[in-house]
């Protein structure tokens, strides 16, 4: 049963509002941006049929379907706080005829999961944002068989990820914009190896992996189609809406011009790197 707390307020007033629709309206462009980082994920899980898998911060549920065709006729339940983003799921999973796949608007921090009732906790790149890690992982270990995995993705830090640095860089149109904080939730949350190692074993895990992947992130074919789904980002509409006019204006053609140096043959594209975390229940 879904407990009636959620601890990660502003995240969920971000994710189940306007961040969450945008989400929705791009959700074919991210799944095909982030398909590289799907497959490794993937294959670090090792998903096998019969397991049961807690999918947390699955969004419009692209990683839960994948893990549900792994698993059948295992369960998979996927769980996040966008409550469109889970309406967009559950249309998908109705389309494939997933039936042992299901989803919940939870907050996987407090949410009450019974326990040592899953195989494996999955999250691509949805596990950044808890106000609390350490809890939130405590939490999600007891959801664990004993001897049960974890597999997570998890970007790196500022300095292996240009489109984090260079895309801020230029929408910050010359104001000293500080960078996503480390350890605190958000992009960063889970990219210094030695705190989630730290964390991940006081929440009771062990044989505690980070291996590194790196490969680009297309943001569409051409300069026009990257520029649109960049300019609609929370992130964009947030740092362009302190600017006046004039600002605005020469700030988004910057961010045109460096959309524009970063086309290549395959589209226009950034480098990026995440790291795949892998540990057992103790």
């Amino acid at each position: 049963m879904a407990s009636p707390t959620i601890a990660n307020t502003d995240q969920a007033s971000a994710w189940d509002g306007d961040d969450g629709d945008y989400w929705v309206v791009n959700e074919a462009r991210y799944e095909a941006m982030l398909r590289d980082y799907s497959t490794h994920l993937l294959e670090a899980a090792a998903i096998r049929p019969g397991e049961n898998v807690l999918d947390v911060g699955c969004g419009c549920g692209g990683s839960s379907r994948a893990a549900a065709r792994s698993a059948r006729p295992g369960q998979v339940l996927g769980v996040d706080l966008s409550g469109k983003m889970l309406t967009r799921a559950r249309e998908r999973a109705r389309d494939e005829q997933l039936t042992h796949l299901r989803f919940e608007q939870a907050d996987a921090q407090v949410n009450v999961f019974p326990a040592e009732s899953v195989d494996l906790v999955l999250s691509r790149f949805g596990a950044m944002f808890f106000n609390d890690p350490a809890a939130a992982f405590r939490n999600l270990q007891r959801s664990l068989r004993p001897g049960g995995r974890l597999a997570l993705l998890t970007w790196q830090g500022l300095e292996r990820n240009e489109w984090i640095r260079e895309i801020r860089h230029v929408l910050a149109g010359g104001r000293p914009v500080p960078a996503p904080p480390l350890c605190a939730p958000g992009p960063l949350g889970l990219s210094d190896p030695e705190a989630v190692r730290k964390v991940l074993s006081q929440a009771g895990f062990a044989q505690i992996e980070l291996i590194a992947v790196s490969g680009p992130l297309r943001y569409g074919t051409t300069i026009e189609e990257a520029f649109e789904f960049v300019r609609g980002t929370p992130l964009a509409s947030d740092l362009l809406a302190d600017l006046d006019a004039t600002n605005r204006k020469r700030t988004v053609d910057a961010l045109r011009d460096l959309l524009a140096r970063h086309r290549t043959d395959d589209g226009v594209s950034f480098q990026s790197s995440a790291w795949i975390v892998t540990a057992r229940a103790g």
